[in-house]
């Protein structure tokens, strides 16, 4: 059997031997970017690089990243699905491509962990109006042994990737599956069932970046070509210990057993509820254990880690679970994945106490909902009903968080009866809309190095060093959101600004921009770059040469600091600065909204 730990070493040492820099997690949270809430794949933070910016470690990188996903969230539970996992990846940078990458995943594959070839399968993109078939990788696999009856060809709904906006860098992805016993597909039809039902488990996708989408829907070859990998940890290691589910990997199972020993549930690992509890603590964990400091809210981010962990208590409650248990369920989170992630273990005491605080919180809404649902009963039997309408189940579901379960479970308790067909409906109308606003956030931030979007980069800097000059130097930057529209700044602060401090702010950044100063970046060590005192956020491990960009005139600096790009080549190009709102995220933290005109 394989650790996640050990896999992990593995896979970097063997991208380290073909010449791949080894790279640090990003923080789960975008730096910039608003195109997701969270890190959904190891690129995320290499999107700048992806399009053509320079990395200061070369063209060939390598990772762990934290990844979070929560559109697929209605799927956790089963086998295979998870909402935060760790995802081991390999980059080229415009430098090797399709024939080198996928001998590289073989190898790795078949000698490091001693896969047997008759043991996985592979797709490849089966071509259409945009693009040929993918020949030329399908060749690949079949000359490394891959017998050709295992070689599927599928749609671009699932063997494509990108753009991550309306237009960019995109192109067709060649995925590995493997099973644990020695099952052979008659056709590609039963492939997909297969994959689809548990037998086959998707294990490495390596998206080859061979196209860019232009503004009226082209697809033409990229001048730089980019390969960008991504293997789950915790399934790989589930699957080559022979597990048929992800819950039996090492970073999951003592989580799943501490659930199932405070529950009157049993010791049936299949448990849909109990999984759900432990995937949705583990997610909390580090989503509060991060260093940007996300807490439950209404909105963004905040609203997802709060929906994590009612949904939690809700499913606990559903296996028997009582009182409050979040932190008892998290300290072994927070045992299992400090070693990996030592900011966990650090943001502790925070990470209990938002817990805490969300579960008494939701303890009341549980209280709420109930006495409504008993009000909405009475009504009915009053009127000799006996079936609970669609609208005032979803109701509850929304402003409460009961589960429809939880609603019918109620419901039958007094004899009566839930439309569930019709809340269906309602949900799934609502799961679209959310999904169609998820979609929507890769139309902006640094996938498409807009004008608009380079401009109010390059103005964040400035705010973020505006605030230190004028308001106080220990300000640091705690998380930052672009559109075209605006910028969004969350900083360290626990009072409002003052209306003479905004002034002084915006005059701030307003005289460096008729400064005419220039934006420039340079590769060094780390080191040094702390030497300069330019900003950035040095937790945890970093690269050793970083870019740093400065924003300078005459020898005087205005702005030092480590970033990605991409920025405007002169101040001038910003025209002017203007803060529109400031408010408050949580304690500690102030949240300020500015456009450039």
């Amino acid at each position: 059997m394989i650790s996640s730990a050990d896999l992990k070493k593995r896979y970097l040492a063997f991208f380290e031997r073909k010449g791949h820099k080894r790279i640090p997690s990003a923080s789960l949270i975008p730096e910039h970017d608003p195109s997701v809430l969270f890190k959904t794949a190891g690129m995320h933070p290499l999107v700048p690089y992806l399009l053509g910016e320079p990395h200061p470690l070369g063209k060939r990188l390598c990772n762990v990243q934290k990844c979070m996903r929560t559109d697929d969230i209605d799927e956790v539970g089963d086998a295979w699905h998870l909402s935060f996992w760790e995802m081991l990846g390999n980059w080229s940078l415009g430098d090797y491509f399709k024939d080198e990458a996928v001998q590289m995943s073989f190898e790795f594959l078949t000698k490091e962990l001693k896969v047997p070839v008759e043991r996985f399968s592979v797709t490849c993109f089966a071509g259409d109006k945009d693009a040929p078939r993918d020949e030329e990788t399908a060749r690949t696999w079949e000359k490394l042994g891959v017998a050709k009856n295992r070689i599927h060809f599928l749609p671009k709904k699932d063997n494509w990737w990108g753009p991550a906006g309306q237009t960019g860098p995109c192109g067709p992805d060649t995925e590995m599956f493997y099973h644990a016993q020695d099952i052979q597909e008659k056709s590609t039809e039963e492939f997909v069932k297969l994959s689809s039902t548990g037998p086959f488990c998707e294990i490495w996708n390596n998206v080859l970046m061979q196209y860019n989408k232009t503004a009226d829907g082209k697809f033409v070859e990229l001048k730089q070509k980019n390969v960008d990998t991504g293997m789950g940890v915790e399934r790989v290691t589930a699957a080559l210990s022979g597990a048929d589910n992800v819950y039996a990997c090492d970073t999951l199972a003592p989580i799943l057993d501490k659930v199932l020993s405070i529950s009157t549930a049993g010791t049936a690992k299949t448990n849909r509820n109990a999984r759900i509890v432990t995937d949705h603590l583990r997610a909390a964990v580090m989503v509060l254990g991060d260093d940007k400091g996300v807490v439950p809210s209404n909105v963004d981010q905040g609203y997802v880690l709060r929906r994590l962990i009612r949904r939690s208590i809700r499913h606990g409650r559903m296996i028997g679970i009582k009182g409050e248990f979040c932190s008892e369920i998290a300290k072994v989170a927070v045992d299992v994945m400090g070693d990996s992630y030592p900011e966990v273990r650090k943001n502790s005491s925070r990470i209990f106490a938002e817990l805490k605080k969300e579960e008494e919180k939701f303890s009341i809404a549980l209280e709420n909902g109930t006495k409504l649902l008993e009000k909405k009963l009475q009504l009915l039997g009053e009127s000799h009903q006996k079936t609970l309408d669609a609208k005032s189940a979803f109701d509850l579901f929304q402003s409460f968080g009961f589960p429809l379960e939880i609603t019918v479970e109620m419901c039958k308790e007094k004899g009566f009866l839930v439309d569930e067909a019709g809340f269906n409906s309602l949900m799934k109308a609502h799961q679209e809309l959310s999904r169609e606003g998820a979609e929507q956030k890769f139309k902006g931030g640094l996938a498409d190095h807009s004008e608009e979007t380079t401009k109010l980069h390059t103005a964040t800097h400035l705010l973020n060093e505006a605030l230190r000059q004028m308001v106080d130097p220990s300000i640091y930057q705690m998380g930052s959101n672009i559109t075209k529209e605006r910028l969004r700044f969350d900083f360290n602060y626990d009072k409002k600004l003052t209306d003479e401090q905004i002034k002084k702010i915006e005059e701030w950044v307003n005289n460096v921009i008729k400064a005419e100063a220039d934006v420039s970046f340079e590769m060094m060590d780390i080191e040094d770059a702390k030497k300069l005192k330019a900003q950035g956020i040095f937790e945890g491990k970093y690269e050793k040469i970083v870019k740093v960009y400065t924003i300078s005139k005459g020898g005087k600096v205005y702005s030092r600091e480590l970033c990605g790009g991409p920025h405007v080549k002169n101040t001038r190009e910003l025209r002017s600065f203007k803060i529109t709102k400031q408010e408050a995220v949580s304690a500690g933290v102030r949240r300020i909204k500015a456009i450039v005109e």
